[in-house]
């Protein structure tokens, strides 16, 4: 008996040495989660809310690096999601709208031809759709013999544009909408993709995770690609009524972030990062198994749900869909065994556009032929080095009618400075400025414009640099401006005020009531 086993032993060595072998040859998987309008105090590793309870995300802050300092593209999610896709900055792509789900096909950005006379510029046509002609992240990672998979939110548009002409095996639900149609709670109105029957009042973000947990089931002896895009915890507003009742018995109106189905949709958002975190586990998978968490935009601070704003991004200024910090700045983990410090923190300047860069370098892949990225990687960074990078731009041409409201505007952050130009929004067509030390002021109360002219004008010269290296299509100035008519206007007092919190009242049914769904 015993020389049987030495020999079945003599004989097992060579395979497992071989499976050893191969396994740490074998390129590691990529898991990113993509909340959506996610702000950057909406979850506890940053330490600024005491409301939501976000246990899974520490999980994994636990596991990696997070990031203080991680900023999205865009102040919305569609430009955001193509910079992560791209490596290529919103500016050059021209996407800087989420209108990736309207009819028009739009692939070359334009001059804007027309604008009301209480606006001082004209907004440029963006793009409404992700060009195929770009090489995207997982076109690259299919190449290299990862199996891909998309699941969840997309909004960069439909076939021909969808998950599956851009590099992507498997694409579910297949939605080129903004939102989970409908509800967050079953029953779904999705064309494709049914609710569960057996499953009542069943979560979407339950049901993307389960389908995510089988594309790694079936896929955990080869190299993957899973890009999970949550639908949480964008608008419609509603979540699972046990959550609503459990977050109401816990609101403190002194607190700004009191909105229970708020709260509801972060907890069932971080369960599906926990279901995740789970079956990496499980599988066996989690040393070679590099995760993301990151989200597209600031909070959003502008609908209402049962009376209150759906959150507030204290102490930053502003949120989804301005270029203040509460709009860009975002919460950002990246857990990569054996490179990242656990438990560890990075103070080093990281965007969206970043992450193409940085996965090919983290996987040992080469960017194709003649492929540039306005992003870098950011791998030295994860290592715990210097990146040697202390600048970042956000090109937001729009100007949508939210508290803390902005005209067309780019910026640049240089270590703690930033500065804002805001086009045409000075004089007889002239630009205009805002100035911002960080370090002593995160909420962006004081501009120091006028008191640091030459800042400002060394500044302003990389944003043109910026403008010009993308060949930006910019805002222009309207001739047809009327001063009498912009005193309503004013930027920082906004179009809309904002939500004063109320108690919520008390509701019935299975779910929250559906409200606002802007983009």
């Amino acid at each position: 008996m015993l020389r049987s086993k030495a020999i079945i032993l003599t004989l097992l060595i060579p395979a497992l040495t071989a499976l050893n072998a191969l396994g740490k040859d074998r390129k590691p998987n990529i898991v990113f989660i993509l909340a959506d309008d996610l702000g950057w105090a909406d979850t506890t590793i940053y330490g600024h809310t005491s409301y939501y309870e976000t246990p899974h995300i520490e999980r994994l802050a636990k596991r990696g690096m997070t990031f203080d300092r991680a900023y999205a593209a865009s102040p919305l999610c569609s430009p955001t999601r193509a910079s992560i896709l791209t490596g290529l900055s919103p500016a050059r792509i021209g996407l800087t709208t989420p209108n990736c789900h309207l009819p028009q096909v739009i692939l070359k950005p334009a001059q804007g031809t027309k604008a009301p006379v209480n606006k001082k510029s004209i907004a440029p046509t963006p793009v409404s759709r992700l060009d195929t002609r770009y090489q995207t992240l997982p076109e690259s990672l299919k190449a290299a013999g990862y199996a891909t998979g998309h699941f969840g939110k997309w909004h960069l548009g439909s076939q021909p544009y969808s998950p599956l002409e851009q590099g992507f095996d498997v694409d579910i639900p297949h939605w080129p909408g903004p939102g989970p149609a409908g509800s967050f709670v079953a029953p779904w109105k999705f064309k494709d993709f049914d609710a569960d029957p057996d499953i009542p009042n069943e979560h979407i973000e339950d049901r993307m995770a389960k389908e995510a947990v089988a594309f790694m089931k079936a896929h955990k002896d080869e190299p993957f690609f899973l890009n999970y895009w949550m639908f949480s915890v964008h608008a419609p507003f509603d979540a699972k009524q046990d959550l609503i009742e459990k977050y109401r018995r816990k609101v403190d109106l002194e607190n700004p972030q009191c909105c229970p189905t708020y709260a509801a949709m972060i907890e069932s958002m971080d369960d599906a990062v926990g279901t995740l975190l789970d079956t990496i586990d499980q599988l066996g998978i989690a040393e070679n198994t590099i995760v993301i968490f990151f989200s597209d935009n600031g909070g959003n601070m502008y609908n209402s749900v049962e009376g209150v704003a759906p959150t507030s991004n204290a102490p930053l200024r502003g949120g989804k869909a301005t270029v203040y910090e509460g709009g860009v700045r975002v919460p950002c983990i990246v857990d990569w065994p054996g490179v990242t410090e656990p438990d560890s923190r990075s103070e080093a300047f990281i965007d969206s556009s970043d992450f193409y860069p940085t996965l090919l370098d983290a996987v040992g892949l080469k960017p194709e032929e003649k492929q540039e990225f306005d992003g870098i990687s950011f791998v030295p960074a994860l290592k715990g080095k210097p990146l040697g990078r202390d600048t970042l731009f956000s090109y937001f041409p729009h100007d949508p009618p939210v508290p803390d409201w902005l005209p067309p505007s780019v910026t640049v952050r240089q270590g703690d400075w930033k500065l804002i130009r805001i086009f045409h929004g000075g004089e007889n067509g002239a630009h205009r400025w805002k100035l911002f030390n960080l370090a002593d002021d995160i909420g962006e109360k004081n501009d120091l414009a006028k008191v640091q002219p030459e800042r400002v004008q060394s500044m302003d010269a990389m944003i043109e640099k910026f403008l010009t290296d993308t060949q930006a299509v910019l805002p222009r100035a309207n001739p047809k401006f009327k001063p009498s008519a912009y005193k309503a206007e004013l930027e920082g007092i906004g179009r809309l005020k904002p939500i004063r919190a109320a108690k919520p009242a008390a509701k019935k049914g299975t779910h929250a009531p559906k409200s606002g769904t802007r983009q």
